[in-house]
C-alpha cells in the first residue's frame, strides 16, 4: 500500500477542506456499514474523531478484489488510499474514491454485537468494551474530553494551580464512613491487637487507610499557601446505592480559594459553569445536536438557560418559604431543618424561578463540620448550585477558619482529632478566610449530554456488584 499521510475524518469533513479536494489521501477507521451492488460498494467509515461518517466509494470491477470486499463488514477496521472528491450523492459533501484498501481486522457479522440496528443503553452497558464505537458513546466521550479540557483551561486562565491530592488517605472528609478500605493484610488471618481488633499498625501504611471521598481537606492546605488551587481527580464512595444517579468511582472538581468569602465563592461557581457550557456550545455542536435528536429534545434549551441567565440567589430559609407556599404536594414534606431533596431543588429551578438557583445559609445540623458558622449559631455559610433537570450540581461553603469553632465542630461530629490534626494546625499558623466548592464531573456530564443514567457518561462505570472491564 502506498504511503500517504493519514487524515482524520474530522479534517476531511471540515468546511474549510477545499485544499484537500482532489488530493490523494489516506484514511483509517472502523466500518459502520457497507452497501452496494456488483458494480459499486459504499463504505461508511468512522475513526472516532467526529459523529459523522466518511463515505468511501469502491469501483468493484476496477478494484478487482472481491474476496477482500466481502471481508469488509460492519465493525471491521480498514486503511483506505484514494482521492477526496466532492460527493455526487446526498448526505455528505465529500467522499473518497478508493484505490487501495488494507484490512487490519475483520469482524464476524454473526458474532459482532454492534450491527446496524438500535441497541438499548442497558445492552450497551454489558459490552462497555465496544460501546465507544457507537454514535451515542462516541459523542459522549468526545464531550467528556472537551469538558475536561475546558475545566483545566478555565482554572489555568484564572490563575489557579492544579493540585494533586492523595487517592489513599487516612481521613474521611465527609465524616460519612462510606469508604473503601486499602490494606495489604491477610484477610483470612489478620493480625489482632490486645483487644482482639485488627492491628492496623502492621498494615502497609501502619494505620487504617481508605480510598478518598474528596480532595477538599488537602486542597485547603494548598490554598493556604498558593492562594487559588483546584483538584480534578477520582473519588470513591462505598455507598450501596444502585441507582441511576450513583457511582462508586467518579471524578470531582474541587477549587479552594484563600481570601474568598461565600459571595466570592458563588461568583466563581457561576462564572465557571457558564464558561463550561459556552465552551461546549462552541466546540461540540454536532455531538450535542445528535444527543438532542436521540435523547433530549430540550438539551440546547437547558444549556442556553444556564449560559444566558443570572443565577437566582436566596437563602435556605427563603427557599423553604417558597416551597411551603407553592401548594405543591411533594413526596418528601418540607419544613425548616430538612435536607432538600431533588424534587424540591428542581421545583425551585424549573417552576419557581425558571433559571439556575444558588441556595445559601443551610442549617448547621445537615452540613459538614468544616463549614463556617453564621452569627445566628444555627446556620452555616454553605452554598448549593441547583440546575434544571438534575437539582444540586455544586456544593460548597466558606470554610471555618477559627480554630476553636472548628475544633468544637469536629468534636461534635465524633471525628477523631488525631485523624485531622494537620488540618487543624492550618488554623493555628496563619489562618485566613477561605472558601471552596465541589462539582461532580459525571453529574455535570449528565446535564450537558441529556443522558438519564450516570453509568452512561463514564467509560467504565463502577457500582455495587459491578466492576467489569
Amino acid at each position: 500500500m502506498k504511503k500517504l499521510d493519514r487524515k482524520r475524518v474530522f479534517d476531511l469533513l471540515k468546511k474549510d477542506n477545499q485544499a484537500l479536494i482532489g488530493q490523494e489521501i489516506n484514511v483509517k477507521g472502523w466500518v459502520r456499514t457497507r452497501r452496494g451492488n456488483k458494480n459499486v460498494a459504499f463504505i461508511a467509515l468512522n475513526d472516532g474523531s467526529i459523529i459523522h461518517n466518511l463515505q468511501v466509494v469502491v469501483d468493484v470491477k476496477a478494484f478487482g478484489n472481491d474476496e477482500l470486499l466481502r471481508q469488509i463488514t460492519t465493525g471491521s477496521c480498514i486503511s483506505v488510499n484514494g482521492k477526496l472528491v466532492e460527493s455526487q450523492g446526498k448526505g455528505q459533501s465529500v467522499e473518497v474514491q478508493a484505490t487501495e484498501i488494507t484490512l487490519y481486522g475483520s469482524a464476524d457479522p454473526e458474532k459482532y454485537p454492534l450491527q446496524k440496528k438500535g441497541h438499548s443503553l442497558e445492552f450497551l452497558r454489558e459490552i462497555a468494551h465496544l460501546r465507544p464505537r457507537t454514535n451515542t458513546f462516541g459523542a459522549i466521550f468526545r464531550i467528556r474530553h472537551a469538558l475536561s479540557f475546558a475545566i483545566h483551561k478555565f482554572f489555568n486562565d484564572e490563575g489557579f494551580y492544579y493540585l494533586h491530592t492523595p487517592i489513599i488517605t487516612g481521613s474521611d472528609a465527609e465524616g460519612a464512613g462510606e469508604m473503601f478500605r486499602v490494606t495489604t493484610l491477610d484477610l483470612k488471618n489478620p493480625p489482632l491487637d490486645d483487644k482482639g481488633e485488627v492491628d492496623y499498625s502492621q498494615d502497609f501504611f501502619g494505620k487504617e487507610t481508605n480510598l478518598t471521598v474528596s480532595g477538599q481537606l488537602e486542597g485547603e492546605l494548598g490554598a493556604l499557601a498558593l492562594s487559588n488551587i483546584y483538584t480534578f481527580g477520582p473519588t470513591f464512595r462505598a455507598e450501596n446505592s444502585n441507582t441511576s444517579r450513583h457511582l462508586s468511582e467518579f471524578w470531582m472538581i474541587e477549587p479552594e480559594m484563600a481570601f474568598y468569602d461565600i459571595h466570592d465563592n458563588m461568583d466563581l461557581a457561576e462564572s465557571f459553569l457558564k464558561y463550561l457550557v459556552a465552551y461546549l456550545l462552541a466546540h461540540c455542536e454536532d455531538d450535542l445536536a445528535f444527543l438532542q435528536k436521540m435523547y433530549d429534545d430540550k438539551l440546547f434549551e437547558r444549556l442556553r438557560m444556564v449560559q444566558e441567565h443570572t443565577f437566582e440567589r436566596l437563602t435556605y430559609t427563603e427557599a423553604i418559604a417558597v416551597l411551603e407556599k407553592s401548594g405543591k404536594k411533594f413526596e418528601y414534606p418540607v419544613k425548616w431543618g430538612v435536607d432538600l431533596q431533588s424534587e424540591h431543588e428542581r421545583y425551585l429551578v424549573e417552576e419557581a424561578y425558571g433559571k439556575p438557583v444558588i441556595l445559601t445559609d443551610y442549617p448547621r445540623d445537615i452540613k459538614a463540620f468544616y463549614m463556617k458558622l453564621n452569627d445566628d449559631g444555627k446556620t452555616v455559610r454553605a452554598m448549593d448550585v441547583l440546575f434544571p433537570g438534575i437539582g444540586e450540581i455544586v456544593g460548597g461553603s466558606q470554610r471555618e477558619e477559627d480554630y476553636d469553632k472548628l475544633h468544637g465542630r469536629i468534636h461534635e461530629m465524633g471525628i477523631e482529632t488525631s485523624d485531622v490534626w494537620w488540618y487543624l494546625e492550618t488554623r493555628k499558623f496563619g489562618t485566613a478566610p477561605h472558601s471552596g466548592f465541589g462539582l461532580g464531573f459525571e453529574r455535570l456530564m449528565l446535564f450537558v449530554t441529556g443522558m438519564g443514567n450516570i453509568r452512561d457518561v463514564i467509560p467504565f462505570p463502577r457500582a455495587p456488584q459491578n466492576a467489569e472491564f
